[in-house]
């Protein structure tokens, strides 16, 4: 039955479309990335807001589907045709398994999350308008991608709606007011020891702005001035006892890890631009009002010279209901996280625990710990057994566990051989044991189902699409 459904889907797609239904977002048919299973189909397309897109469908399609949201912020002035592309090769083990595949490049670079949110639903539209309604539609998002599903999840997926479950994996589920505060901190106590971003001699900006606008530092302009700093990129033997006083000075009070301080410092400074200068108008989202550093050498002067600044509330407010989850969520979600992430911290799990807890809806979570040691790629073998949970949850009612989850893994290495490194046992701790919280951010959710409605009157909330 699902090689005769999928033969006749992929004849309808292929086959010309009437003179009236013709038009520029329908997907054309491309090339597959490298790695797909064999008689895959694959498509793109850009839809009605310019966002290009990437489908694909296995030759013994199972009849779900999965719906990508990718992570970064990429941030580039237009959609970036690769990206989607790209990610279907990156996950192709859900094609593997059966699913189709859909996934946007979001209609432009820099920071939206709800835009991300909203371009996500409509590659899932479009979907079915070209292949009809699938089986079952799960959500999919890793990184920042996580915050974009979990938006869509509360956004577009009521009971009953059009998707089944959501799978969230090495998410960034903070949200952005809370969120990105250990890269305020860094974005300080970095200028405070290293003085060259600015350098004194250069113009002067405040540091919440992440960089002056104009400024034309590249990343490789960045990367010297902390190899400049810091040594990080040298030998430890081959750095300065500044430098490595330095490099510890920053490590410990930030508590970011060494081998991904570049990639924090950079979306501090870049990412930072674009949310303030392009998204919110110039004005100030951050603060590190009350905050108190330690673990330097000197945390009396460190505290006493860092930089220090208060948020604009209605930037804030913009921020929090782009970014921000309120819990409200109605559909099974499993989300899966290694417990060594170094870009988003698996207190971010802690952060959407209590979110959902907070919101009277953590009997719709689920989460699951590894001991991996990376961020941007987990283990093929635990993606696959995610979905299956995933699925199973959504078709039966049977809720699994961190355990049910870990012991149907080896079924799975067994094709993928890439290890299953479940704990089962393995609950992270508050968020704010990772990131120090600024006065009154301890409660969760960091935006209430209230809050959001509120907000949704104000004219000109939020981040333009």
């Amino acid at each position: 039955m699902a090689g005769l459904l999928i033969a006749g889907t992929l004849a309808g797609v292929l086959a010309p479309a009437p003179a009236a239904q013709a038009r520029d977002t329908s997907p054309r048919p491309a090339a597959c990335p490298e790695g797909l299973p064999d008689g895959a189909a694959c498509w793109t397309g850009t839809d009605a807001n310019g966002a290009h897109y990437a489908i694909a469908v296995p030759a013994r399609w199972n009849g779900g589907l999965v719906v990508h949201a990718h992570g970064g912020p990429d941030l580039g002035d237009a959609s970036d045709p690769r990206r989607s592309v790209e990610d279907l090769g990156r996950w192709r083990v859900m094609v593997d398994q059966g699913y189709a595949w859909a996934g946007s490049s979001y209609r432009r670079g820099g920071y939206g999350t709800r835009m991300a949110a909203a371009d996500t639903e409509n590659v899932r539209r479009l979907f079915v308008e070209e292949f009809g309604e699938p089986r079952r539609t799960y959500v999919h998002g890793q990184s920042w991608g996580g915050n974009v599903a979990a938006k869509v999840v509360e956004t577009y997926a009521p009971e009953g709606g059009p998707y089944d479950g959501a799978l969230l994996t090495n998410g960034v589920l903070g949200g952005a007011s809370r969120g990105y505060d250990h890269r305020v901190d860094l974005r300080v106590v970095y200028q405070y020891y290293c003085a060259n971003l600015p350098r004194p001699e250069e113009k002067q900006y405040p540091l919440w702005q992440g960089l002056r606008r104009g400024s034309t530092l590249t990343t490789a302009g960045l990367r010297a001035r902390l190899q400049e700093c810091t040594g990080y990129a040298s030998p430890p033997g081959e750095r300065t006892a500044l430098q490595q006083r330095n490099l510890d000075d920053i490590l410990n009070v930030t508590k970011i890890p060494e081998r991904t301080l570049e990639s924090h410092l950079r979306f501090s400074v870049f990412t930072f631009r674009d949310i303030v200068h392009e998204r919110l108008g110039g004005r100030n989202p951050f603060s590190n009002r009350g905050v108190r550093y330690t673990g330097s050498h000197d945390d009396k002067a460190l505290n006493a010279g860092v930089e220090r600044f208060a948020a604009d509330p209605a930037a804030v407010r913009d921020l929090s209901y782009d970014s921000d989850l309120t819990g409200r969520v109605a559909i099974p979600v499993l989300t899966l996280h290694a417990k060594d992430d170094p870009t988003a911290f698996v207190e971010h799990e802690a952060a959407y625990r209590d979110t959902l807890r907070g919101a009277h809806r953590d009997r719709w979570l689920v989460q699951t710990f590894t001991g991996e040691h990376e961020h941007s790629a987990l283990s093929d073998a635990e993606y696959a057994v995610s979905l299956a949970a995933l699925d199973r949850w959504a078709r039966t009612g049977r809720r699994p566990t961190p355990r049910s989850v870990a012991a149907a893994c080896p079924a799975f290495d067994r094709v993928y051989a890439t290890g299953c490194f479940h704990d089962p046992g393995y609950r992270p701790a508050s968020y704010a044991s990772r990131v120090r919280p600024r006065p009154g951010g301890t409660s969760w959710p960091a935006m209430t189902a209230a809050q959001e409605k509120a907000w949704s009157r104000v004219p000109g909330v939020g981040i333009a699409p």
